[in-house]
This record gives C-alpha cells, sequence and structure tokens, in this order.
C-alpha cells in the first residue's frame, strides 16, 4: 500500500520558493479580489470610443495609455492584425515593436491584459513590413500579467539579422498566462534581462528563422532567458511546452540569474517545424553556458519534472556551464543522447556538471559527459532493465493535445510509469511531494500527478 505523500522539510523551503512566484499579486487568486476599473478592446472597436463593454478601443496601445496599477483590460476575441512597428527602422540593423508595454504596475496591482474569458484574441504580425528587426510585443514594463493571448508571425524581412521576437521581455515580475506564441522568425517568448517573471502554462512552437544573417535555424528557440544579471531573483517557466522549433525548446545560455523550468515538455526541437530536416542545434532543455568559456559568477540553474524526447540533440544539456545544475525527476526519450552534462573548469577543459537525481533516460543515446557529475538513483544507475512495458505508453504523438480548462498540461499516459513499473519508488526525496515510500523515477508520480 503506498503512502500518503512525503516531502523533505529540510528542502520543502526551496521548493516553496521556486513556486511562490505564482502567488505573487497577479495570479488568477490575488487577481479575483483585487478592485481596479476594468477596460475592452475589441478588433472591430474604436480608439475614440470609451472603453467600456459596449465600445470598447480598438487598440492595446489605447488601452496602455488608460490604464494604471490594478487595472483589467480584456481583449475580445478575433484577429488583431499588425502591418507596421510603432517607430520607423533607422538601419536594417535596428530593432523596432509592434506593441510597447511600457507602464508598469505596482507589487499587489499589476495592470491585466487579458483574453475575455472564452475567448481567443490573436495578434497577428505576419504581414508587418519593416525592414529591420522586429519585436511583436517589446514588455518593459513590471507588474504585469498577460493572459490567454495568442501571438503569431514575427517576421524577418531581410538577412541581416539573427532573429526577430515574439514577445521579448526586459521588464521584471511580470506573468504570462497561457500564452500561445508560435510561427515566428525567431524565438517565441525571450526574456532579456528581467527577473522575477513567470511564464505559466505557455506553448512556443513552430518558430524557423528563415533568413538568420548566420544560418537558417540557428537561432529560433522556444522560450530563452538571457543577459539577467547577477543577483535577481528567478525567471520561472511552468507548466509550459515547446515544440517543433528550429532550434532548442528552452535556451538559457548567458544567463547570470538562476532560472527554474519545472512540469514542462521539450520534443522535436532542432528541425524544420513539422519536418525531420536538421536545423539548428536541436536540444529540449539548454541550461546555461556562456559559449564554452567559463564564468566564475554563474548561477545554479534547475529543470525537474520535466520531459524531453525525440529532440534532434540532447533533451537535457548542461551546455559547457560552469556550476552543477539541477536535474531533478526529468524523462528523457529517444534524443541523441538524453542527458548531456558536458560542462567547463576554470582552465576550459570539457567536464561533466550536474547533480542529477530520479531521471529516466530511455530508448536514443542514455547519457554523455557524465564523469564528474554528482549522479545517483537515477535509471542508468540503477540497473533496472528498461523496456516499453514500464509505461502507461510510449507514443510520440497527442503531447500537443488542447490544455485542460484552467491552462494545466493535459493529463496523457504517455511515459507515464505501468502501475506494474520496476522505476515505482525507486528514487531519492528531493524535496518535491511524491507516494509512497519514495520518489518514483522521471516525471510523473504513477498516482497521476
Amino acid at each position: 500500500m503506498r503512502n500518503a505523500k512525503s516531502v523533505s522539510p529540510a528542502l520543502l523551503l526551496s521548493v516553496v520558493t521556486a513556486s511562490s512566484i505564482a502567488m505573487v499579486p497577479g495570479s488568477a487568486s490575488a487577481s479575483d479580489a483585487a478592485a481596479g476599473n476594468t477596460y475592452y478592446v475589441a478588433p472591430n472597436g474604436s480608439d475614440s470610443a470609451a472603453g467600456t463593454q459596449a465600445a470598447p478601443w480598438a487598440s492595446i496601445a489605447r488601452a496602455q495609455a488608460v490604464a494604471t496599477a490594478g487595472d483589467t483590460v480584456y481583449f475580445r476575441g478575433g484577429t488583431y492584425a499588425y502591418t507596421r512597428a510603432n517607430s520607423a527602422c533607422s538601419s536594417q540593423t535596428a530593432r523596432v515593436d509592434a506593441i510597447t508595454l511600457n507602464k508598469s504596475g505596482s507589487s499587489g496591482n499589476p495592470i491585466r491584459y487579458w483574453a475575455h474569458p472564452g475567448e481567443k484574441p490573436v495578434f497577428d504580425f505576419s504581414r508587418m513590413t519593416d525592414n529591420c528587426r522586429i519585436k511583436g510585443f517589446n514588455v518593459t514594463g513590471s507588474w504585469l500579467h498577460l493572459k490567454g493571448l495568442e501571438v503569431t508571425g514575427v517576421r524577418q524581412n531581410n538577412n541581416q539579422n539573427a532573429e526577430s521576437w515574439g514577445i521579448w521581455v526586459s521588464g521584471s515580475n511580470d506573468i504570462f498566462e497561457q500564452i500561445n506564441t508560435h510561427h515566428h522568425m525567431g524565438t517565441g517568448l525571450f526574456i532579456n534581462g528581467g527577473a522575477g517573471n513567470l511564464v505559466l502554462n505557455s506553448d512556443s512552437h513552430d518558430n524557423y528563422d528563415l533568413r538568420s544573417s548566420d544560418g537558417p535555424g540557428e537561432n529560433a528557440d522556444g522560450f530563452g532567458a538571457h543577459y539577467t544579471p547577477a543577483g535577481r531573483a528567478a525567471n520561472v517557466f511552468r507548466g509550459c511546452r515547446a515544440w517543433w522549433n528550429a532550434d532548442d525548446g528552452f535556451d538559457l545560455i548567458s544567463t547570470y540569474s538562476p532560472v527554474t523550468i519545472e512540469n514542462s515538455w521539450a520534443w522535436r526541437n532542432g528541425y524544420v517545424p513539422g519536418t525531420t530536416t536538421p536545423s539548428g542545434n536541436g536540444a529540449g532543455f539548454k541550461s546555461g553556458g556562456y559559449g564554452g568559456d567559463y564564468q566564475a559568477n554563474a548561477p545554479k540553474h534547475t529543470v525537474r519534472s520535466s520531459v524531453a524526447f525525440l529532440n534532434k540533440a540532447a533533451g537535457f544539456y548542461a551546455n559547457h556551464h560552469p556550476v552543477a545544475n539541477d536535474f531533478f525527476n526529468n524523462t528523457g526519450y529517444g534524443n541523441n543522447p538524453n542527458f548531456n552534462m558536458r560542462g567547463v573548469d576554470s582552465s576550459g577543459a570539457a567536464v561533466g556538471r550536474g547533480n542529477l537525481r530520479n531521471n529516466i533516460a530511455y530508448t536514443g543515446t542514455p547519457t554523455s559527459y557524465m564523469t564528474g557529475t554528482n549522479a545517483a538513483y537515477n535509471s542508468w544507475n540503477l540497473g533496472v532493465p528498461l523496456s516499453d512495458s514500464q509505461f502507461q505508453s510510449v507514443s510520440t504523438s497527442g503531447w500537443d493535445a488542447p490544455r485542460q480548462s484552467d491552462g494545466s498540461l493535459p493529463v496523457l499516459p504517455h511515459l507515464r510509469l505501468a502501475a506494474s513499473s520496476a522505476l515505482i519508488d525507486k528514487g531519492t526525496n528531493v524535496g518535491l511531494p511524491f507516494s509512497g515510500s519514495a520518489p518514483d523515477l522521471g516525471a510523473f508520480e504513477s498516482d497521476g500527478r
């Protein structure tokens, strides 16, 4: 008989700290109780209207001009199409924005830009002709909460630049919830310097930088977090999916503050979207690094309770990171390899770097660069024979199924342990909730979490 949920009190603090960002003001529970004005925007609205439900505005720019901390702006369903940026290109390598969100909310009173309940507002940038680098959304403000928005089609209109971006974030303490960002010629959501942001239950897929200056497919990630200075609050990705991006699913290169990725999935990255034609790097979770250089003040990142499968390269990749990141309770399936812990030491030599517990590596190449890592209680350490029968399903189809009504990931049988699996209760306590006498291996506890 399986015991009640158990967790190590000594390690619970680290879990609560990383998870508590979901409960900052601006999350669903806090915002329901918040007081503020409510405004409306609709594709058939007018910016000279009153911004009410009966007389909505037409643009997010008009809404931002009026909204202040604590206010909510609802976007009605339909397409908000953009044909030009809000400033001119000064050169072919300049950066311009279609939408600039530079007004901040405050702690406890974020400004909310939300889809109207039950409706789908689509921000479409595919008809923009600006001949330089384009940001669909440029979010420089802090204490903002974007929810339920679809963002698509940001273009590269010349071959002088590495990429454009769907959503660029340099603000802090923002929440991006139930965002669907896709089919951009660059990264879907890119955090550049911002800290304390939460990307929650969001998808980024089918991004392909066709006209990149360093070659097609080299720069279109699903999600990226880069360049945040040391000592700032962690950025968190929770419940996110990244698939069929030409480069990597999640990329944490060149950042100096920690990032936590949890309960997230990455698959089929590193290919021209929708094909098996190789493209960019193709890691599922690229966890840090500085282009191969050693950096003494590198942060420790965490990837936990996540799944990577059928990526062109590594499922979970240390990417020459100078310090050991934590990889806990993850499942790698059919990657090349599933876990690549190639780090770098102070002399520039390649070494194994990583703390690995309770992970599964099945099919594909299991691991590489493990010498020097701190690895125990993983499927390859325990000598447990692996086979399809250990899982309810090993299907690689259907992972892009619709999310649950609250935005959380769909519950699928794929790569969840079978009731008779020898991988149940074979892990060690790392501070994550579990059932039974010990944690199960892999991303999913066998009680269905």
